[in-house]
C-alpha cells in the first residue's frame, strides 16, 4: 500500500462511536480499514492518540476564484476540508455571455475580488469544471447559480420572465447540470435572482429534481419573515419534487431570538410527509454579505450603473434611506438597519481604508455625518465593490440548529479584503473545539458526520465523506484535544491548530502540519454529467 494511517481513533462519517484501526491507501482510495497495528505500507503515519476522519466537506464556499487564483488555497486545507461546493447564493461565474461576466464581476468584487490579469478563459459551466481541473488543492462542487442564469435570460429587470424567457432559463440550468453542476443555488435577497416568483423558481427545479441535483436557495429572509420565507423554500420543493438543502439556515436579527425551534419543526414536519430536506450552517453569529445588499430590490434595478444613478440623487437617496432605516428594506431582510452592526470588513479604494474594521454608526460619527450618508458615499465611491460583516446572529439558535440530524456545516467564508469573516478560516475547528470539545453541544463522532458523511450523501457522491474501502482517500488527521480556530475578527487569516495531516484523493496536502503545495483536488461533476 501506498500509505498507511495507523493506530488512530477512526470516525468513519456514519456518526458511530470512535473505534481505533489503521486505514490503508492505495492509488488514490482508502484500500483497507484494519485492526490497529495490522497494516503496512510504503510510508506509515503515526496516528496514536490522534482522530483519522473523512476530509471536511465545506457546503457553502465563495472560493469560485481564489481556488484558481490562490492555488495553494491554505484557509481551507488547513482545516482539513477536502471538498467546497462553489457556485452558491445565486451568483457565479458560469454559465456567462461576456456581458454578463463583466457585470458579475463588477457586482461580485466584493466577495471574491476581481483579480488585475486573470484569466477568465471559460463561459459554460463544463468549461469552468475543466478550468478547475488544471490544478486545485481542495476538490469542488458547483451549483448553477439560478441570479447569474436569470442575468443571462432576462436580464436585470424587475418583472416575471415571459415564457419563452422561462423555457431559456430551464435550458440553462439543464445545460449546467449536463455539465456537471450538482444542484442549483439562488440567491433571493440578491438582484436579480431576486426577481423570481415562487412558479418560477418551480419550473426551474423541476428540471433539478428530473436530474437527480438539489435545489440550494439563500431565501427571501433571514430577519423578519424568516419562516415564512423558509416555508415558501418548502414549498416549492414540494411542488418541484426536488430536493432541497438550505444555505446558511439560520434564525437571525432580534425578531427571531429563540425561535430555531419553529424553524425545526417546520423541516421535521415536512420530512416526516416525504420531503427531502438537509441544511448546512456556520458555527458564528455575525454574517457577512457585499455592503450594497442591503439596498431595497428597485433600488438595485437595472444592475451597477443604474444603481449608482440612484444613489447619487438626493430624492432618491431619500427614498433608500427611508426604506433601510425605518421600514426594513427586502436587502436587508425587512428589518430596519441598525448601522452599530454593520461593519465594513474590505474596501478596493485607498481613500476608504480607515474604515475597515469599524461600523457605519462608528464611522459616521467620527466623521460628522449622518450613517447613511456614509453608507450611500461608500457605495459611490467603491463602486459597490466593498463587503460588511452583519452582526446579527443568536447563540441559542445557532446551537439548536446545528443539532439536527440534517445539518450539514459550511463556512460561508469571504476570502479577501481587509477583514474578511473568520469563518472562512476557521469553520471546521471550530465545531470541533468549541462546539465538541468545549460547550459539548454535539458528540465528536456525530458532528464529523454532520461535516462528512452526510454532506457527500446529499451531494450525490456515494465514494467520498466515509472511511471505507474504496472510497476516495479524502482524509484529515487531528488531535481531539488541541484542535481550535484562532482566526478572530480583528487577525481573520489566522490559520486552525491540531490539524496534523490532510490527503487530497491520497495525495498528502498538509505533512505533519506543513502544507506540501500538492493541487492533487478536481471538479466532482453530478451524475448527469458521465464524468
Amino acid at each position: 500500500m501506498d500509505l498507511v494511517v495507523r493506530g488512530a481513533r477512526i470516525a468513519d462519517g456514519t456518526g458511530r462511536p470512535l473505534y481505533p484501526g489503521d486505514v490503508g491507501v492505495s492509488d488514490g482510495r482508502i484500500a483497507e480499514v484494519a485492526h490497529a497495528g495490522t497494516l503496512t505500507g510504503r510510508r506509515t503515519v503515526d496516528a496514536t492518540g490522534l482522530v483519522l476522519a473523512p476530509g471536511f466537506i465545506d457546503m457553502h464556499s465563495h472560493s469560485d476564484l481564489q481556488l484558481l487564483a490562490a492555488p495553494d488555497h491554505l484557509v481551507k486545507l488547513g482545516q482539513g476540508v477536502t471538498t467546497e461546493v462553489l457556485g452558491q447564493d445565486g451568483l457565479s461565474y458560469a454559465p456567462v455571455d461576456d456581458s454578463t461576466l463583466e457585470a458579475l464581476r463588477a457586482q461580485l468584487a466584493g466577495w471574491n475580488d476581481d483579480p488585475p490579469g486573470f484569466d477568465w478563459n471559460w463561459r459554460s459551466v463544463g468549461e469552468y469544471l475543466d478550468r478547475l481541473d488544471q490544478g486545485i488543492a481542495v476538490n469542488a462542487a458547483y451549483l448553477v447559480p439560478q441570479g447569474s442564469v436569470r442575468m443571462l435570460a432576462v436580464g436585470f429587470a424587475d418583472r416575471p420572465a415571459t415564457a419563452a424567457e422561462l423555457d431559456r432559463m430551464r435550458e440553462l440550468v439543464a445545460c449546467g447540470l449536463d455539465e456537471g453542476a450538482v444542484g442549483m443555488s439562488a440567491g433571493l435577497t440578491y438582484t436579480p435572482g431576486m426577481y423570481a416568483g415562487t412558479d418560477e423558481l418551480v419550473a426551474l427545479c423541476e428540471v433539478v429534481g428530473a436530474r437527480g441535483g438539489y435545489f440550494c436557495p439563500h431565501h427571501r429572509s433571514y430577519g423578519a419573515d424568516a419562516l415564512a420565507a423558509f416555508a415558501e423554500m418548502v414549498t416549492i420543493s414540494r411542488r418541484a419534487d426536488c430536493p432541497l438543502h438550505l444555505a446558511h439556515a439560520t434564525m437571525n436579527f432580534p425578531v427571531n431570538r429563540g425561535r430555531a425551534p419553529e424553524l425545526l419543526d417546520l423541516l421535521d414536519a415536512a420530512i416526516a410527509d416525504g420531503c427531502d430536506i438537509s441544511l448546512d450552517t456556520y458555527p458564528y453569529l455575525a454574517g457577512a454579505t457585499y455592503l450594497s445588499a442591503l439596498l431595497p430590490s428597485w433600488a438595485a434595478e437595472g444592475g451597477l450603473e443604474a444603481t449608482l444613478r440612484r444613489l447619487s440623487d438626493p430624492d432618491t437617496r431619500e427614498r433608500i434611506r427611508v426604506a433601510i432605516e425605518e421600514t426594513g428594506s427586502d436587502g436587508a431582510h425587512g428589518v430596519p438597519v441598525d448601522w452599530a452592526g454593520i461593519e465594513i470588513n474590505a474596501v478596493r479604494r485607498p481613500e476608504n481604508a480607515d474604515l475597515v474594521g469599524h461600523s457605519v454608526a462608528e464611522s459616521a460619527h467620527a466623521k460628522g455625518v449622518a450613517p447613511a450618508a456614509l453608507y450611500f458615499d461608500v457605495l459611490l465611491s467603491e463602486r459597490l465593490g466593498t463587503s460588511c460583516l452583519m452582526h446579527v446572529g443568536d447563540e441559542e439558535n445557532v446551537r439548536t440548529i446545528m443539532r439536527h440530524p440534517a445539518h450539514t456545516g459550511g463556512s460561508d467564508g469571504l476570502l479577501v479584503g481587509a477583514r474578511p469573516h473568520p469563518r472562512a478560516w476557521g469553520t471546521f475547528p471550530r465545531y470541533l473545539g468549541h462546539y465538541v470539545r468545549g460547550l459539548d453541544v454535539l458528540d465528536l463522532a456525530e458532528c464529523v458526520a454532520h461535516l462528512t458523511g452526510r454532506a457527500a450523501r446529499r451531494l450525490g457522491f456515494a465514494d467520498r465523506g466515509l472511511v471505507r474501502p474504496g472510497h476516495a482517500a479524502d482524509l484529515v488527521l487531528f488531535d481531539p484535544d488541541t484542535v481550535a480556530d484562532t482566526a478572530t475578527f480583528a487577525e481573520p487569516r489566522r490559520q486552525p491548530v491540531g490539524i496534523s495531516h490532510v490527503w487530497v484523493n491520497g495525495v498528502t496536502a498538509i505533512d505533519d502540519g506543513r502544507p506540501t503545495g500538492a493541487l492533487a483536488g478536481h471538479a466532482l461533476r453530478g451524475i448527469r454529467s458521465g464524468r
